[in-house]
């Protein structure tokens, strides 16, 4: 995955936006106003996800070159993942739906169902 293609999938969920919040490299996506994953536009190696706290420390666990606690972020729900990784291209879809998910009321129901099998 790369930056065109985190912006591309997260787009392409339901009621997603982008903006600029903080300042002119840090792009937003959120649903329904609420921000559910931010990237650097500049170091665009990583991005930072919301997460369901119970999972967090999890993926940390599994994926502890990868997936790290949220840089800037509230630690027990955001993780920092690491692109030039060789996690599963899957697995970081899942994560960015799962991230959607819990931000959208509509989809809250199904967040632990991206995030179960890793």
């Amino acid at each position: 995955m790369n930056l065109e293609s985190l912006r591309d999938l997260c787009l392409s969920l339901p009621d997603c936006t982008e903006d600029l919040p903080f300042d002119q490299n840090t792009l937003a996506f959120r649903a329904l106003g609420k921000i559910f994953v931010l990237t650097d536009l500049v170091e665009s190696d990583r991005f930072n996800a919301k997460c369901d706290p119970e999972w967090t420390l999890t993926l940390r666990e599994q994926y502890p070159d990868a997936i790290l606690p949220g840089y800037h972020m509230n630690k027990k729900h955001w993780n920092t993942v690491r692109l030039d990784t060789r996690l599963p291209e899957r697995l970081l879809q899942d994560l960015v739906r799962h991230a959607h998910a819990l931000v959208h009321p509509d989809w809250r129901p199904s967040a632990a169902h991206y995030i179960r099998e890793w």
